[in-house]
């Protein structure tokens, strides 16, 4: 689902070790001692933007996801916070979902729900998603060609309670419910399906023209930060919660849905998720008990026992992730160097993932070498990617350079040997090009910060000049999107924003969204059809071979630069809160959290 697809709040720190009283706009002066209440620190410098429960590409992070999972209920629901990634039906709208015997369609079975203004939640507020993400497909970050809603060849309703999906072929089922079907959240069709505020509710989804209309004002509406606890389209509920108040600088407040009558009923009544700028801010507001729930960063877990002290209990946050830094293929200055697979074993071979995961992250990352999660045990990752195709060595790197065509002048690698031969620079590389290229960095956290030299200093040792810029995860995200070489936005060359890692999956570790053709989430424009078929072929197959297949091509072939993947986060609880274990697909569910003293 989603890059990383966390956001944080962001707030007006006067310095590093600012309190959070004193940093926060808009942030109350109380805590939430009461059980009726909780104050919850959002991960330091992701700011919540979006409330529309369906993402597009500059609004992927989790905690927007989980704030709108909140508000409204998935479909199919898939969550690791019992400890195992699964279905879970208490939190889902869907009670069944029964395949045909074929592989070729699935009929889902809703609960007998209503919305919180007491209209039942039907068949068709299924097709009215069905409906919008057909039409506005290519703006919908989900999107992959060939997958969702490419592949699903019709929606026929058998009645309120019931319908049927119908495929262009067999499929696995298990990615058809956890990395499809997920994606899916009933929306209220009987308030939503109108082209504008003034205009009146219809079946304008029922055509492409009118969907395309519907979408734009949904989308026009969502931007409106500022009215999100006003306007009336965002009352009509399905979920837990309902939004109290949602400031632009990034303090939200949650408050139980009293008309809830699904399975995850919220235990504290009154949600308050804070923002903050930075990891010390955080960190000074845990220090001072003035929150309930918050994050530290790993080079703090030498302080844990004053934690404890006061009160917390900390505990690792493992995910269900990857962390890596996409280059942009379609960049005019570097996209032709990025395209040579020797120039990027090279940047692959100065990273020493090892010592970052040790020194940098505390321990508290593992190395990752593909694109499977490689945290957790599973039978997803390949042993290609277990054994590290790449290992460290800046000599190695530096003479798959020399040996094609690269000479090192003045500390930089440049091009003097321009050409396709096997010896030579590689196709659109000019003589004189410089091995220069620079990252745009999430900013708010020392140990990105810290990463982001660690790594500089050492392709200095190959000859590639690395320069560093930062911004915060939002802009990182809006200012690195999916490009052609001839417009503006296109300058960028590497992108991070993996700080708690950079891509959360869902439960089947498919590269559909990340690194298909034109996938959703593809950053950096990768593109290789032989990837694209072992893609394909691990969502239609059942077998294991299929995905672990696909892991050892693309940790072979790096359509990005593979990096340690951290903790999701490590948390900071107050003893006493509790009923729920942590997610590691990154979301954060405040209904399942009560306090138990």
């Amino acid at each position: 689902m989603s890059p990383a697809r966390t956001t944080l709040v962001a707030c007006a720190v006067v310095s590093a070790g600012t309190l959070l009283l004193a940093g926060c706009s808009g942030t109350n002066d109380t805590s939430s001692a009461s059980p009726d209440s909780i104050d919850y620190a959002l991960p330091a410098n992701f700011t919540p933007n979006w409330i529309l429960p369906i993402g597009t590409a500059a609004h992927l992070n989790t905690n927007n996801r989980s704030i709108a999972d909140s508000l409204w209920e998935r479909l199919v629901a898939y969550d690791g916070s019992t400890g195992k990634i699964a279905w879970n039906k208490k939190a889902s709208i869907a009670t069944a979902a029964d395949f045909a015997s074929d592989g070729k369609s699935v009929k889902v079975t809703l609960g007998d729900r209503s919305w919180s203004d007491g209209k039942p939640i039907t068949s068709r507020d299924v097709e009215f998603w069905f409906n919008l993400i057909k039409a506005n497909k290519a703006e919908w970050a989900g999107y992959n060609p060939g997958k969702a809603p490419d592949n699903w060849t019709s929606f026929k309703t058998v009645d309120d309670r019931h319908f049927t999906i119908t495929f262009d072929k067999a499929y696995n089922s298990q990615w058809m419910l956890a990395n499809e079907f997920s994606e899916i959240t009933p929306l209220p069709q009987h308030v939503w399906d109108k082209t504008d505020a003034s205009a009146q509710v219809s079946d304008a989804d029922r055509t492409a023209a009118g969907a395309k209309k519907v979408w734009t004002y949904l989308n026009s509406a969502a931007k409106n930060i500022s009215r999100y606890d006003k306007d009336s389209l965002w009352k009509t509920l399905s979920g837990p919660y309902a939004v109290k108040s949602f400031a632009t600088s990034g303090k939200v407040v949650l408050t139980a849905n009293k008309k809830y009558d699904g399975g995850e009923k919220a235990n504290i009544a009154t949600v308050n998720l804070l923002p903050f700028t930075t990891a010390d801010a955080e960190k000074n507001a845990l220090r001072s008990g003035s929150v309930d729930y918050g994050y530290i960063e790993a080079t703090d877990l030498d302080q844990k026992d004053r934690f404890t002290a006061q009160g917390y209990t900390v505990e690792p946050w493992s995910g269900w992730a990857i962390t890596y830094m996409p280059y942009n293929f379609n960049n005019p200055a570097m996209g032709a160097v990025f395209k040579q697979l020797y120039a990027r074993q090279a940047v692959q071979r100065s990273i020493d993932q090892t010592s970052l995961a040790k020194v940098i992250f505390n321990g508290t990352a593992v190395p990752g070498y593909g694109p499977v999660p490689q945290a957790q045990a599973s039978d997803f990752v390949s042993q290609v990617q277990k054994d590290n195709p790449y290992p460290f060595s800046t000599s190695a790197a530096k003479s798959l350079l020399t040996g094609h065509g690269w000479e090192e002048k003045g500390g930089v690698m440049v091009c003097t040997d321009p050409g396709t031969g096997a010896s030579q620079c590689g196709e659109g590389v000019a003589e004189g090009t410089k091995f220069e290229m620079q990252v745009l960095s999430q900013s708010g956290s020392a140990v990105t910060d810290n990463m982001m030299s660690s790594i500089q200093s050492s392709l200095e040792k190959t000859g590639i000049k690395f320069s560093i810029k930062t911004a915060p995860v939002n802009s990182v995200l809006s200012q690195t999107p999916q490009c052609t070489s001839g417009q503006p936005i296109c300058k960028w060359q590497l992108s991070f924003f993996g700080t708690a890692g950079s891509w959360y999956f869902n439960a089947f570790p498919t590269g559909d969204s990340l690194f298909q053709t034109k996938g959703g989430s593809n950053f950096g424009n990768y593109s290789n059809p032989d990837v694209d078929k072992l893609i394909t072929a691990s969502t239609t197959s059942s077998s294991s071979q299929a995905v672990q297949d696909y892991s050892a091509a693309l940790a072979k072939d790096l359509p990005v630069i593979w990096l340690p993947a951290p903790d999701y986060q490590i948390s900071v609880v107050k003893n006493g809160l509790g009923g729920f274990s942590q997610d590691s697909l990154a979301n954060f569910h405040p209904a399942q959290w009560k306090w138990t003293k």
